[in-house]
């Protein structure tokens, strides 16, 4: 197995035995038992179990920070709201594996991604702080905050309704959370 499989291979199992078991109860050893390596061989790739974390949830952070510094160019206005919350909840269902450990397992994931939890609270602000307007009113800013807590069901779409495809998650989530966003416009 070459070295980039073995690395997804690695994140794929430890994604599945953390969603299942948590990530306190996940060992090294059953990682790399379920790849089918010795530990030493994981090790070889991964440092420590924090390493692994970073590996699984960094491109999700990166793709949703990338999201976030793009509203630094984008002027707010009506017309740019749903395509950007379209991009944002096309980037949540991309990672939906993933995401669930963040509802599954929050506190000891941002534990071990210490470093990374104040990028996570940044990413967090800046979307809140665009989705709010310029010169928001408290309401805009309560809608702001609620609309991206809808959002977070992306991530556990897979366990709360299996049976939905992509698009019919996308597509629902994008009304719901304009809908909490600009109720005052209906």
């Amino acid at each position: 197995m070459r070295a980039r499989d073995t690395r997804s291979a690695i994140r794929d199992a430890a994604i599945r035995l953390i969603a299942t078991k948590g990530f306190d109860q996940t060992s090294l050893r059953e990682v790399a038992d379920e790849v089918g390596i010795t530990k030493a061989s994981l090790y070889y790739h991964y440092a420590s179990k924090a390493d692994l974390l970073v590996a699984i949830v960094g491109p999700v952070l990166d793709e949703i920070g990338s999201i976030a510094t793009a509203l630094d160019e984008t002027s707010f206005t009506e017309d740019d709201v749903r395509p950007m919350l379209g991009r944002y909840i096309a980037s949540l269902v991309r990672h939906r594996e993933t995401g669930v450990l963040f509802v599954r397992d929050a506190i000891p994931i941002m534990n071990a991604i210490g470093d990374r939890f104040p990028e996570v609270l940044r990413i967090n602000e800046r979307m809140r702080t665009w989705l709010a307007g310029p010169h928001p009113t408290v309401e805009q800013q309560l809608r702001a905050a609620a609309t991206l807590e809808v959002l977070g069901i992306a991530l556990t779409s897979n366990e709360l309704v299996p049976e939905a495809s992509v698009e019919e998650v996308e597509r629902v989530l994008l009304d719901v959370a304009m809908s909490v966003l600009r109720a005052d416009h209906s």
